[in-house]
């Protein structure tokens, strides 16, 4: 039983750290298609900006950041604390 319960709930190898570094890199190439994406749709459609577009902009762009800094964060976590 003691084996049982160290395989399935006992604490990973440093090896799957590399998880979050996979999605860390996703999340940046996403970040920086997402500020690319906000900006070009600023600039194509400037007479029919207002308050809502920019704000969601803006928010969506926050959003994709903060999935990747908890994720570059959480791999800190994994790699600080598997050391």
């Amino acid at each position: 039983m003691s084996n049982f319960m160290s395989n399935y709930f006992g604490p990973l190898d440093k090896s799957s750290c590399v998880y979050f570094f996979i999605i860390t890199i996703i999340f940046f190439v996403i970040l920086v298609i997402t500020i690319f994406a906000e900006l070009a749709f600023m600039v194509r459609n400037y007479d029919k900006l207002n308050f809502k577009t920019i704000s969601g902009g803006i928010l969506m762009v926050f959003n994709v950041f903060l999935a990747y800094f908890v994720n570059r964060l959480l791999l800190t976590m994994c790699n600080k604390s598997l050391a």
